[in-house]
């Protein structure tokens, strides 16, 4: 396998683990009140999700080492490492390892104290990303750097309420599920459309010209946005008749609902890995 797809495939599932482990700990910030019977499992989802980011991140930042030399055999060589380690790539995977540490430390506490632990980790993760990348050397960064912090925090939130909202149509009673959901709409229908906000500014921003659409950043970033319309389609079917529908514990309705979280998140999941290209392989100039 070339170093560069390796690379790429890591960054993808890294994204998975960690936005998923973030996301968690937002929606049990927001809505532990609503999960009874379902947090106990949520916990050990989001330690694990936590734990697996943590591993993949480690993975990730020794590959960068591979990427320079252009070959695996710079996952071996001491001096590459140490450059990388010493790079803005070394300082934002040392906040990775910081952040994802202390979700997993707050998933594994029993209390709402410890619980804080996890929110604040996920809330210092997205401070990562502000340390590479091509918003990080833009000149207009001043503008770009919140845009991305609040736009990756929004799609923290969403990713991570899907396995919640799957578990909770499991383990609540079929109006507690119906009533977590409706909760999470409320929420989302002001949130959300700030990924379409945020995305499309930081785009006017970074693309060079209306050209740039045509060549494979912006095709992939219009891919995205199909990828986001989608999503949003979907969203709209389950806040106006899947979520209600959850009430009456009927199985078709319920197993409607779980297909459509299920089609959301292998959508997102989509669209972290054209984010994990985008960022590895390919500039907005190019």
């Amino acid at each position: 396998m070339d170093v560069d797809i390796a690379s790429v495939v890591l960054r993808a599932l890294a994204f998975v683990a960690m936005w998923q482990a973030a996301g968690m700990a937002f929606f049990t910030a927001i809505f532990r009140r609503n999960l009874d019977s379902s947090l106990p499992v949520l916990r050990r989802v989001g330690v694990w999700s936590a734990l697996a980011g943590l591993l993949l991140v480690v993975a990730h930042h020794g590959l960068e080492a591979a990427r320079r030399s252009g070959d695996f055999s710079g996952l071996w060589d001491p001096e590459l490492q140490r450059q990388v380690l010493y790079s803005s790539v070394g300082a934002a995977n040392l906040i990775r390892l910081a952040a994802l540490s202390l979700v997993a430390a707050g998933f594994i506490g029993a209390t709402a104290r410890r619980g804080n632990l996890s929110l604040v980790g996920a809330l210092a993760l997205p401070a990562a990303f502000l340390l590479t990348g091509h918003t990080s050397t833009h000149p207009l960064r001043w503008i770009l750097a919140p845009l991305l912090g609040t736009h990756l925090i929004v799609v923290a939130f969403w990713f991570g309420a899907l396995p919640p909202l799957f578990l909770a149509s499991y383990r609540e009673t079929p109006t507690a599920a119906a009533a977590l959901t409706a909760s999470f709409t409320t929420v989302a229908t002001w949130l959300v459309p700030w990924i379409a906000v945020s995305g499309i500014a930081m785009a006017s921003i970074l693309l060079p010209n209306l050209n740039a659409l045509r060549q494979p950043y912006g095709l992939l970033l219009l891919a995205k946005l199909c990828g986001f319309a989608a999503l949003m389609a979907l969203a709209v079917v389950n806040k106006q008749r899947l979520g209600p529908a959850l009430a009456t514990g009927g199985s078709p309705a319920v197993d409607a609902f779980r297909r459509s979280l299920a089609a959301e998140y292998v959508l997102i999941v989509g669209v972290l890995a054209i984010t994990a290209t985008l960022t590895a392989l390919l500039s907005p100039e190019s």
